[in-house]
């Protein structure tokens, strides 16, 4: 029985405060191996968060707005409909998360709305410009996005440097 009295463990202030020092530079390891580890490999995914969520919607707003250029003709693909589905999510998000957000992500959300919103009317009217002077615009529908028009896929120069598929 003396033996188990003998084995008690003491545990006093200075103790804690050498585990907790241990905890901080464990920390420290875990965040430095982290960022070495984004910078050698940068086809890691990113975090899943809500600034990736509104930068995947972005990127498929801007996508159909032409902001990635067909490189095999080496012309813009306009894809209105996705545009504007893609930055009607993002509406439906800010108007759902009003009142959750830090102040820095409702402005960045607020701040790629208005962008976007407005690059989608230029768009728009570039389309309906193009469509009055007999160009190739017309409705897309899903099962034609990204596929270049029969205008797009002829050997002779196309009239514009915008393709809408459809």
């Amino acid at each position: 029985m003396s033996n188990m009295n003998e084995s008690k463990l003491h545990v006093d202030s200075d103790w804690k405060a050498q585990a907790e020092a241990e905890r901080e530079k464990m920390r420290k390891i875990d965040s430095e191996r982290d960022a070495t580890t984004a910078q050698e490999h940068p086809d890691k995914l990113p975090p899943a968060d809500f600034r990736s969520i509104v930068g995947l919607l972005a990127t498929q707003a801007l996508g159909g707005l032409g902001a990635y250029g067909d490189p095999d003709t080496r012309r813009i693909v306009v894809d209105l409909p996705a545009a504007q589905f893609a930055i009607d999510l993002l509406g439906v998000l800010a108007e759902k998360t009003t009142g959750n957000l830090s102040p820095e992500e409702q402005k960045e959300l607020t701040s790629i709305l208005t962008e976007l919103r407005s690059r989608f009317v230029h768009f728009a009217q570039l389309v309906a410009a193009q469509a009055a002077q007999g160009g190739n615009a017309g409705a897309s529908s899903p099962s034609m996005i990204g596929q270049p028009t029969a205008a797009a896929r002829s050997d002779a120069p196309p009239k514009s440097k915008i393709i809408f598929p459809g």
